[in-house]
């Protein structure tokens, strides 16, 4: 069997001209990197729709994943290549994958099997650089904090209360904290810092959520960055540099194109993670395929209590969004863990055990629902997959009322994902168009807000604030900030804040232990249990397997 890479470089890919071209793009309005990918220019949004049709916009999300893999990236592209097989003008819309996981546990995030985006070396590791231009400009501001306070210069930042970390494009735990500034008075001021991974900074953030040069510069000069003495806000734009960052983020601001396996075309830009940050590709992204396609399939990260609940109540109020229907993904080797099967044993025939990891999917598809939208649920079948267990999650599908789809689109690619795409284009024509709806309304409370979202979605008994996170919603409140949407720092393994809770746990209490401002990305990060923003590295981390031979790049997964 082939690996993801080998299959990725087997493909013959298309000259980056002709995949814009499907979309109607001319190649003034391009600039290639190379042959296979192309950054698009932002004028294009300021041009007629080539199609009168109402774009449709899919949302794909999951359960709560586990190591046995759920394949939402995969289920995306497939999705994407089967509707461009019922000859729809589609366009996907993908995150940019980190080199924290990519390294680490996860590995890359190009799809798998015959459903990846490529060249899938390439946008796996360094792509366009707009990470790397991104890591850059969020460091900046803390050199210049740091110099700021070396010459003691305007505005007077206290080097207590600074609210600006570094960031780094790679999973590294011995960076959480960190002391800088030692060596003597020429070396800086000595102050208790640390870094986060860049998926977390936000100014990715800030680049994700705004619309265009105009709002990002804008986001850019509203950033709380410190207090003075006097516990007055800092904001980024006091410290002179906003002109820097935006030369910084120039090129990072348009969006990436390139094609799936089968050449469908898939703008990739922009990657939050979906437990520390709000998880979805750049707005201008997802616009960018709306206005040049007429099917539009998203993914937001990890299971939809993280990036798909943010997706609905973050990124779509703020850009004037309204998906047409949502994907669940699910797999039968991924149910079985949440049924309490170990991980050795999941090729193990055992419908019993599917039966009791369905509470989980049970909990996404009502949470889904909640938006008003229809819910279709994906099965990504694996080869292990038996007809009794299909069965078990087809019934619970059923009862729940939502469409149910088999697919097979890692091993088929497009051709395995027809199913999936029928099911999608049934519940989407069928529907009635409705206004979207988020789970709350910006101006409550910030708890409750919390409150909403920690029992609709994740299924909470309630919320319960450390002494830290009480006196942070004051100051919240007391500085303005408490009108912004709430981002939920949380662990993905579990609905729950406790990661080793499977399945769909019941009566527990959800514990924010402090916040984080993030004005200039327009919502308030809510810290929950032992959730961290700056992730380590396992024990025997993916670069280990990872190679150049012979000029190519083996391991990659």
């Amino acid at each position: 069997m082939l690996s993801d890479v080998e299959i990725a470089q087997a493909a013959t890919l298309l000259p980056i001209g002709e995949i814009a071209s499907r979309l109607g793009v001319d190649g003034s309005k391009t600039y290639p990197y190379g042959h296979d990918k192309a950054k698009l220019d932002l004028s294009l949004l300021d041009t007629p729709r080539a199609s009168s049709e109402d774009n449709r916009l899919i949302l794909v999300s999951a359960i709560t994943p586990t190591k046995a893999g759920e394949g939402k990236t995969t289920t995306t592209i497939g999705l994407g290549q089967a509707l461009d097989k019922r000859g729809k003008k589609v366009c996907l819309a993908l995150r940019e994958p980190s080199l924290g996981p990519c390294m680490g546990v996860k590995g890359g995030a190009c799809g798998g099997g015959y459903s990846q985006v490529v060249p899938m070396e390439s946008i796996n590791l360094h792509f366009t650089g707009d990470l790397h231009a991104i890591t850059t400009a969020h460091n900046l501001i803390a050199a210049v904090i740091d110099n700021k306070l070396h010459f003691n210069e305007e505005p007077a930042l206290d080097q207590r209360r600074i609210a600006w970390k570094r960031v780094i494009d790679m999973n590294d735990r011995s960076l959480r904290n960190a002391m800088v500034g030692l060596g003597g008075p020429l070396q800086g001021v000595p102050r208790e810092t640390g870094f986060d991974i860049t998926a977390a900074s936000e100014v990715m953030a800030m680049l994700c959520l705004s619309d265009g040069p105009d709002d990002l510069r804008k986001r850019i000069d509203r950033t709380l960055i410190g207090y003075t003495r006097k516990r007055e806000p800092v904001l980024a734009g006091q410290l002179g540099i906003t002109g820097s960052l935006m030369a910084l983020l120039q090129e990072a601001m348009r969006p990436n194109l390139v094609q799936t396996l089968e050449h469908t075309p898939a703008i990739v830009h922009g990657g939050p993670f979906a437990n520390i940050a709000h998880g979805c590709n750049s707005v201008l992204a997802t616009r960018m395929a709306m206005h040049l396609a007429d099917w539009t399939v998203t993914e937001a990260g990890f299971g939809f209590d993280l990036g798909g609940e943010k997706f609905l109540d973050i990124k779509c109020p703020s850009a004037g969004l309204n998906p047409a229907a949502i994907v669940l993904v699910a797999t039968v080797r991924a149910l079985k863990l949440h049924g309490g099967v170990k991980y050795a044993d999941l090729e193990t025939p055992n419908a019993d055990a599917v039966k009791a990891g369905l509470p989980n999917l049970a909990r996404h598809i009502e949470s889904a629902q909640q938006f008003g939208k229809p819910v279709v649920v994906c099965l990504n079948r694996f080869a292990s997959d038996t007809d009794d267990e299909i069965t078990a999650v087809a019934e619970l599908c059923k009862g729940a009322g939502a469409p149910f789809a088999v697919s097979d689109h890692h091993a088929r690619g497009g051709e395995g994902a027809l199913e999936l795409a029928d099911a999608v284009i049934a519940a989407v024509e069928g529907a009635e168009k409705t206004p979207h709806k988020p789970l709350y309304a910006t101006s409550d409370a910030i708890a409750d807000k919390i409150h909403a979202v920690a029992t609709k979605i994740y299924g909470a008994k309630g919320v319960a604030f450390t002494k830290e996170a009480e006196s942070a919603q004051k100051k919240i409140a007391k500085l303005g900030y408490d009108q912004l949407p709430v981002c939920i720092a949380k662990t993905q393994s579990s609905l729950s804040d406790d990661p080793k809770q499977l399945g769909r746990p019941t009566d527990f209490t959800l514990t924010v232990r402090d916040f984080v401002i993030q004005a200039g990305a327009g919502f308030v990060v809510a810290l929950t249990g032992d959730i961290l923003r700056m992730p380590g590295l396992p024990r025997r981390p993916a670069a280990e397997n990872i190679d150049l031979v012979d000029g190519r790049i083996t391991g990659l997964s």
